[in-house]
């Protein structure tokens, strides 16, 4: 168990590299997708059906990593998950049918969630004996990651196959996994608080984290998890919906021309990122309640100026906003769970997390049908507005 702060910062850097490595592979993954629909010659219904298998695998083993993090310790978990998925990663051009593709993905998609559950777990341990909110960070380390991984494989996609492409990720992830895994291996989960030498004697502490095998939720505490699990997964339906119609909507809606509506996600994206980065500071000031309260109105008001706003350039400062509103959001939730129950708290929060990002994008699809797509957009509004109502019932509910 690691006893000095070098140890625990140490441990910091291996699980910040996780993160990173997770959002590198699976950006580097999504780039692809149009040139392995055009080898696999699937139709656009038969592509959704094949890329049902990352969210089938992701959701199916999320609860089961819960539990083998339990068992096993979350720091091994974090390790065997990273090597499948870099592994995986290399799969899909190897496929020539829709039925292999989404085979392959349903493995991809089990790696995925299960090395989500096992790093936020780590993660939540670290946060615990370091007693500083820095959940925020290991997050934005995960956004940087995938904003690289989706730069570099738009610069490459002219020049390598996508079977060159993933069989280079695949490679990256696993002389990722060798430099960092060594850390975490050596160490178990840091199960209690260690108050480091300069930290002020003011930071709020977390309550003491009890062993990862009595963790687990009931009665009370089995509620409280749901709950954040809800504000979770209202975070992830709104970054699902910007991901997939926010471009759309500053195009069709707004008339601009497809590079200006790509600055839509463009401008979230990079406004989420800067939030995480400042995460800690502003938990450590506000704390993990008026964090969601505050960041749950900002997007709500975010978000209604970007899918009413009438000028393309108000609704790109309403997409910032969102981003802003939305950034820790998540990262809160997930923690919260994960002090309250352990890897089975990580493991309930990031399903109705998951679950949320996989609703968001057909049910605005739906109600783009029945109604318009901006009107549609504003359902991001709502939800932020009630994972802030959430936020203001749950203050109090578990330590900051």
């Amino acid at each position: 168990m690691p006893g000095t702060s070098r140890d625990l910062t140490r441990l910091r850097t291996a699980i910040t590299a996780f993160f990173a490595l997770d959002g590198f592979l699976f950006a580097g993954w999504v780039v692809r997708i149009p040139a392995i629909k055009h080898q696999t010659g699937a139709s656009a219904g038969d592509l959704g059906l094949a890329l049902l298998g990352v969210s089938a695998g992701a959701v199916l083993t999320m609860t089961l990593t819960g539990r083998l993090c339990r068992r096993y310790g979350s720091h091994r978990v974090t390790v065997v998950c990273a090597v499948l998925l870099s592994l995986s990663v290399a799969l899909p051009p190897l496929t020539h049918s829709v039925l292999a593709l989404g085979a392959v993905l349903l493995i991809f998609g089990a790696a995925y969630g299960g090395i989500n559950v096992a790093f936020n777990s780590a993660a939540v341990d670290l946060v615990t004996a370091l007693r500083r909110p820095i959940m925020p960070s290991f997050h934005a380390a995960f956004s940087l990651g995938g904003m690289v991984g989706a730069g570099l494989g738009g610069l490459v996609a002219g020049s390598l196959s996508p079977t060159l492409h993933l069989a280079g990720l695949a490679v990256v992830g696993l002389l990722v996994t060798a430099v960092a895994a060594p850390t975490l291996l050596r160490h178990e989960p840091p199960s209690a608080p260690t108050r480091l030498r300069h930290e002020p004697p003011s930071t709020p502490a977390p309550a003491p984290s009890a062993p990862e095998t009595s963790r687990r939720p009931r009665g009370r505490t089995r509620g409280l998890v749901i709950v954040f699990g809800l504000i979770a997964g209202c975070t992830a339906y709104g970054e699902g919906a910007m991901a997939d119609w926010g471009a759309l909507h500053l195009e069709q809606d707004l008339d601009a021309s497809s590079g200006v509506a790509a600055l839509g996600y463009a401008c979230f994206a990079l406004a989420m990122t800067i939030g995480r980065l400042s995460g800690t500071a502003l938990l450590e000031r506000l704390g993990h309640g008026r964090t969601v309260v505050a960041g749950g109105a900002t997007a709500a008001a975010g978000m209604l100026l970007g899918s009413l706003a009438p000028s393309l350039w108000a609704a790109l400062l309403g997409f910032a906003v969102t981003g802003l509103g939305l950034a820790n959001l998540f990262p809160v939730a997930v923690e919260r769970a994960g002090t309250l129950a352990g890897p089975s708290g990580v493991a309930t929060a990031s399903t109705f997390g998951y679950g949320g990002m996989l609703l968001g994008p057909p049910a605005i699809g739906f109600m783009a049908d029945w109604l318009s797509l901006p009107v549609a957009l504003t359902s991001v509004a709502v939800l932020a507005a009630i994972a802030t109502l959430i936020g203001v019932a749950t203050r109090r509910a578990v330590p900051n």
